[in-house]
């Protein structure tokens, strides 16, 4: 039965409350049979006032209290429930239709929970289910079942890196629906996909359709550009976005967060949020290093731009000179110098032009070389937004065509001025300081820097606004012209020191960076790219925005890819050669509209209310007892001390008044690190056994929460089992207190994991050993030993013959091995010591990264690997003690020592 949002289980048992008005007739009109008692004595009474008389009927808001009980306790029984599940009929089939494109990511989990209940209340009915995944692959009519079958497939399905859609001809894939009706659960992501009218109309017109509307609002990010900048833009149908975070590795390798970009102001249009999120603002060597942007908190595919060549350095190509013969020769080349200025800003390759062409470099440059092609491949590349930067040198000056030689900005005479020649100047000449609307403005000419040589141009009218660099006698030494959509540069010297001292000087340098800004031709989208490439995937997004390598790509033609992100074309990194595209799985986003559907509210359905009703009974009972004595003779002090205690608080203990952190790490395993004073320090602490967590979450039934700083001066360490230690140079010493509350936990069964972290500085004066005697002097330490070949330390859970950590070449001690050791603890050493620095090695960021660096390469992730084993070994130490010291690995050391006694 259904009242208004309520709805009852058990509606008989409200006839109950037919009965409420007869027990207030009872309770007031019926007082208890008195007793009739004769003594003669009592007429000695008459007269007499009673200081304290009892009232003849209950009074009216005791009573009051007293029915609110029994009409709570009845309400309860008969099981209601607020805004049940509307009723079903008993032939109506479930579809259950479900967003799963990217913008679907975030809430996906929950539509996930909410979609299998559905199913298995309609399964556990007898009605047949079908699941239709809204990603714009369709197989045919959809399947009715009543089996295992469908809940499996919705376990199996997960987000898909490319915008949601659905499939055309609804009427077809519903083919095999009964014919007594159809009843919709929609797990909508709250967005607008293509054909999503249409598949309301049709499923309207079979039956009743629910909505049920993301808990999380969708967001997606998007490149695009402003002009000659390209930006970012966040969309969201909610009023407030994270921030942008810029990821990519450090210097050392390592992924991490290296830029955090604040949205702009907001601007909104029907239902969508837009904020923009300019990029060009990072530096460019930082730029360059970013592999991906994406919105905090958020993991989608629609959240993340991945980065292509539109933010990587440009591609320059170096044509124009053999392999040198000699060492000296290749160090005084002009490609040695062009190479060496073009290396912080520019990704080089050296080619033949052919070769260089088929590359598609942002920017060419040649050395030294004559006779072009007027009309060729590399006059077609520049009028098509290449920029070809020139050089002179001999073979230009002695070439007797040099007037006519294409692909240059202004023409130039045959010969060279030089120092010796018939055009000899007599002295090296400077560079005239650059003009300010120039490309070169703002950079300082250095005095020493001086032109010996050049190739003079041949005067024309526009020979003053092509020349961008001049020496000072007005001759020009940098030229510059249009072709087409790109531009031609000439430098007048040599690339080397032959004919001046620019090569080998920081303007030249400048000069290059200046010329080579902004000359990226990679495509802001896919309309940009030259037809007829071909594309292959090598890394390709999940539908949480999680990379991985592309598993048996298929090679697609740029036309494809210009369609953006769609089935079998997930969002990824697209390569055609030398040339590297990301593809996205952003789109422009609009709210969808739900005519005729019921539309969940955010407030959860079917919530059983019995619970909540009987709270309220007991607390009218409760109400009702002061009451009650309250009104007793001699008690109303009592009743008023008694709800005193019941309503003030810090009267009782109480278990607010323990550390709910230790409190959490007794209930639920949780690891200990004590507080240093160094906050840097105790980071790296947190951030290692939060890594070290996460690895015996993924590998061992141990399931830790999150690790618990540790204040030796006010903790309860018996409600901790293990603590990490890290020896800092200038942590404090302990009060006594703090060092009996230490002996009383390694006494209980605590261990404690010291760390001096200086593995690579042992025997030297900047070694912990000092610091470890200051600070564990005063704690009852087992004499030690180092840990031995058997030792339980080293098969708990791995087999090892190592227990690195961030450095692998530091000793580790434990309790020496005694006859009564192994009845102490369990067999389990109150403490281990060593200098591996172990939460280095553990350490995790935000998003599980590592923190620190581990030796070098594959050796480096093979160590991490190893100190994530030792770890573990550790934690099931800890916590199982020896009992896994001979049985669980007797095959394995069986086998090891054949092996080890065949050698």
């Amino acid at each position: 039965m259904v009242l208004g949002p309520i709805g009852f289980g058990a509606p008989l048992m409200l006839l109950a409350l037919a009965a409420l008005p007869l027990l207030w007739w009872l309770l007031r009109a019926l007082p208890p049979m008195p007793r009739r008692v004769r003594f003669p004595g009592t007429a000695l009474l008459v007269g007499l006032q009673d200081p304290h008389p009892v009232a003849r009927r209950t009074p009216w808001w005791l009573l009051l209290l007293r029915l609110l009980a029994v009409a709570a306790a009845i309400l309860a029984f008969s099981a209601p429930i607020w805004r049940p599940a509307p009723p079903v009929i008993e032939d109506e089939a479930l579809l259950i239709v479900m967003d799963a494109g990217a913008t679907a990511a975030p809430n996906w989990r929950a539509a996930q929970t909410r979609a299998l209940r559905a199913a298995e209340g309609a399964i556990g009915g007898g009605r047949p289910v079908a699941v239709l995944l809204a990603d714009g692959r369709s197989d045919g009519a959809l399947p009715f079942g009543a089996d295992d079958g469908v809940a499996a497939l919705l376990r199996a399905a997960t987000p898909q890196a490319w915008p949601g859609a659905y499939p055309d001809a609804p009427d077809a894939l519903l083919a095999n629906a009964p014919a007594g009706g159809l009843r919709t659960l929609w797990l909508s992501d709250g967005l607008d996909h293509p054909r999503r009218s249409a598949w309301l109309s049709a499923l309207s017109a079979r039956g009743p359709v629910g909505v049920v509307a993301p808990r999380v609002a969708p967001q997606t990010l998007r490149m695009s550009r402003d002009g000659a900048r390209p930006e970012l833009q966040i969309q969201s149908t909610a009023a407030d976005m994270g921030a942008v975070l810029a990821l990519g590795p450090d210097p050392q390798g390592i992924p991490r967060e290296l830029a955090r970009l604040t949205p702009g102001a907001p601007t909104s249009r029907e239902g969508i949020t837009s904020r923009p999120v300019v990029v060009v603002d990072l530096p460019p060597e930082l730029l360059g290093r970013v592999t991906r942007f994406q919105i905090e908190g958020v993991e989608s595919a629609a959240a993340v731009v991945l980065g292509d060549d539109r933010l990587r350095r440009p591609v320059v190509a170096l044509i124009g000179q053999a392999q040198a013969r000699s060492e000296g020769q290749a160090l005084l080349s002009p490609a040695h110098f062009l190479r060496s200025a073009l290396q912080g800003s520019a990704r080089v390759i050296e080619a033949g032009l052919d070769d260089a062409l088929a590359a598609q470099p942002d920017v060419i440059v040649l050395m030294d070389q004559t006779r072009l092609q007027a009309n060729g491949p590399l006059a077609d590349w520049v009028a098509k937004g290449g920029l070809l930067i020139r050089f002179a040198g001999p073979r230009m000056a002695a070439d007797p065509e040099l007037a006519n030689e294409p692909l240059l900005p202004v023409r130039l005479r045959p010969g060279g001025r030089d120092m010796g020649g018939a055009l000899s100047w007599g002295a090296p000449r400077p560079i005239a300081p650059f003009a300010a609307d120039g490309p070169f403005a703002g950079l300082a000419v250095p005095a020493e820097v001086t032109i010996r040589g050049q190739l003079m141009a041949e005067p024309a009218p526009d020979l003053a606004s092509r020349s961008i660099a001049v020496l000072t006698d007005g001759t020009p030494l940098v030229t510059r012209a249009p072709l087409g959509e790109g531009r031609l540069v000439l430098f007048h010297s040599s690339a080397n020191a032959d004919w001046s001292s620019l090569p080998i000087s920081g303007l030249f340098v400048q000069m290059l960076e200046r010329l080579i800004a902004g000359a990226g031709r990679a495509p802001v989208t896919t309309r940009d790219l030259p037809q007829g490439g071909i594309w292959t995937a090598t890394q390709v997004l999940d539908g949480q925005g999680r990379l991985s390598a592309a598993e048996a790509p298929v090679p697609v033609t740029t036309e494809v890819l210009a369609r953006g992100a769609a089935p079998d074309l997930p969002a990824g990194i697209y390569a055609s050669g030398e040339r590297i595209l990301a593809l996205n799985a952003g789109v422009p986003m609009t709210v969808a509209d739900w005519p005729g559907a019921v539309i969940e509210s955010d407030t959860p359905s079917g919530i059983p209310l019995a619970g909540w009703l009987l709270l309220a009974a007991a607390a009218a009972l409760l109400a009702d007892l002061l009451g009650s004595l309250a009104l007793r003779r001699g008690q109303l002090a009592a009743a008023l001390i008694a709800g005193l205690l019941l309503t003030l608080p810090g009267t009782a203990p109480r278990a607010q008044d323990i550390d709910p952190e230790l409190a959490r790490a007794a209930s639920e395993f949780a690891m200990g690190y004590v507080l240093t004073g160094d906050a840097e320090l105790d980071e790296v602490s947190r951030a290692g056994l939060e890594g070290l967590s996460q690895t015996l979450i993924a590998r061992t039934t141990v399931e830790p929460t999150p690790p618990v700083a540790i204040d030796l001066e006010t903790a309860d360490l018996t409600l901790m089992t293990f603590l990490y230690w890290p020896i800092g140079p200038d942590q404090p010493v302990p009060s006594a207190e703090a060092y009996l509350r230490l002996n009383r936990f390694l006494r209980g069964g605590g261990m404690i994991l010291f760390d001096t972290r200086d593995a690579d500085l042992a025997g030297s004066a900047a070694d912990g050993a000092d610091d470890l005697r200051r600070l564990a002097g005063p704690l009852e330490m087992p004499p030690l030993q180092l840990v031995p070949g058997d030792h339980v330390l080293t098969r708990s859970f791995y087999l090892l013959d190592d227990l690195p950590g961030r450095f692998s070449n530091g000793e580790v001690w434990v309790e020496a091995t005694t006859a009564e050791s192994g009845t102490v603890n369990d067999g389990v050493s109150p403490v281990v010591i060593g200098g591996n620095a172990w939460a280095e090695a553990w350490a995790v960021d935000e998003r599980g990264l590592p923190l620190f660096a581990v030796g070098a390469g594959l050796d480096g992730e093979r160590q991490r690997e190893m100190a994530h084993r030792f770890g573990v070994n550790l934690i099931m130490y800890v916590l199982t003690g020896n009992y896994k010291s001979d049985q669980i690995h007797v095959p394995a050391l069986l086998e090891r020592l054949a092996a080890e006694g065949a050698q």
